[in-house]
C-alpha cells in the first residue's frame, strides 16, 4: 500500500498505526514525526503566510472570495508517486488541503483513491483514525490506538476532577480575535476548564475584544491556528494593542499562556491527548505524563525572559 498524506494529522494517524512505511509522499505542513519531513513535499501554500496575523486573514478572505487557491498542489509528483492512497481533509477549506484544491490544481486522481477525513469533535478524530486504519487494512491497529488515546483523556479527567473549574478562553487567531470551536472546547471540559465564547461541534469563529473583556476569564490560551510557539509569540504586540487588555483578569494574574497551535491545539491527530494534558498543566499545574511548559507553551508574562 502506497500512501500520500495531504493532512499533517493524517500523517500522524499513518504513523501512530505503525504504518509510516507506506507513506511516499506529505504535505509541506506535515512535520511529526520529525523523520516525515524526509519524504517528498507535495503541496505548498500559494502565498506568503509570513506576514501579520491581520494580513494573512485578509489575504484568506480576498482568494476565497475570488475563487483562488490557499495550497499548490504538486500533482505531477503524485502522479509519479503513484499512491493508492490520497488523504486529505473535508473540515475546512482553510487549515488544509482538500481535495477541491487538488483537482483544482490538475488532478487526475481517481476518487477511489481519496480518502477525506473531517472531524468536530474528539469522537470524530477517534472515528478518522479508525477510517484510516480499516482503509490500510489494519482495523484492529485502529481499535488499539483508540483506546490508548481514550484511555489518556480519562487519565486528564481523573487528575483534575476535584480541582476548582477555572473559566478558560481559548483564542485561535489574534487580528481578528477567533475563539475556539470544533474539539477544543471538549478538550478544555477535559482538562478540568469551563470554556468561554466557545462554539464546541463548529467552526471557530470571529469574536470582538469586548466580548473577551466582558468574559473576563481567569485564563486566556492563544494558540493561533498553523503557527508554531516562536511564531505565537510574537503576537504578544497585537494582543497588548487592544484596549483594556491589561485588565484582563488572567493578564493580571499572569494566567495568559502561548501556545503551539499548528502542532497541537488546531490539529486532528494524535496530537489532542497531549493538548489536553498541556491544558491540565496550565490550569492546575497538574502532569499527566511529562510537563511540556517551556517546549510547547509559555505563560506570556511569567516567562518573559
Amino acid at each position: 500500500m502506497r500512501v500520500v498524506s495531504l493532512l499533517a494529522s493524517g500523517t500522524e494517524i499513518v504513523c501512530a498505526l505503525d504504518a509510516g512505511d507506506m507513506l511516499v509522499g506529505r504535505s509541506h505542513e506535515c512535520d511529526n514525526p520529525e523523520w516525515v519531513r524526509s519524504l517528498p513535499a507535495c503541496s505548498a501554500p500559494a502565498f506568503d503566510v509570513s506576514g501579520s496575523s491581520r494580513s494573512i486573514d485578509a489575504e484568506v478572505k480576498r482568494r476565497m472570495h475570488a475563487g483562488e487557491p490557499l495550497y499548490q498542489i504538486h500533482t505531477d509528483l503524485i502522479r509519479e508517486l503513484a499512491p493508492d492512497v490520497v488523504i486529505a481533509q473535508t473540515h475546512c477549506e482553510v487549515c488544509a488541503v482538500t481535495p477541491n484544491d487538488v483537482e483544482r490544481d490538475g488532478g487526475c486522481l481517481d476518487p477511489e483513491q481519496m480518502l477525506a477525513l473531517s472531524a468536530f469533535s474528539v469522537d470524530d478524530i477517534a472515528g478518522s483514525i479508525l477510517a484510516v486504519a480499516e482503509r490500510l487494512g489494519i482495523p484492529e491497529r485502529g481499535r488499539s490506538v483508540v483506546a490508548v488515546e481514550r484511555a489518556r483523556f480519562d487519565a486528564v479527567r481523573a487528575a483534575t476532577a476535584h480541582r476548582t473549574r477555572p473559566n478558560v478562553a481559548l483564542l485561535e487567531w489574534t487580528d481578528p480575535l477567533f475563539a475556539m470551536g470544533n474539539w477544543m472546547p471538549e478538550v478544555v471540559t477535559i482538562a478540568g476548564g469551563t470554556p468561554l465564547l466557545a462554539h464546541p461541534g463548529d467552526y471557530s469563529m470571529a469574536t470582538t475584544f469586548d466580548c473577551v473583556r466582558e468574559a473576563d476569564p481567569d485564563f486566556v490560551i492563544v494558540a493561533p491556528c498553523g503557527f508554531p510557539l516562536d511564531r505565537a509569540l510574537a503576537e504578544r504586540d497585537v494582543l497588548e494593542s487592544y484596549p483594556g487588555w491589561s485588565d484582563l483578569r488572567a493578564v493580571r494574574d499572569g494566567a495568559v499562556a502561548i501556545a503551539d497551535g499548528n502542532r497541537f491545539f488546531n490539529r486532528s491527530g494524535m496530537t489532542v491527548s497531549r493538548t489536553a494534558e498541556m491544558v491540565a498543566e496550565m490550569l492546575h499545574g497538574v502532569c499527566v505524563g511529562e510537563s511540556s511548559h517551556g517546549a510547547w507553551w509559555r505563560w506570556l508574562d511569567r516567562d518573559a525572559s
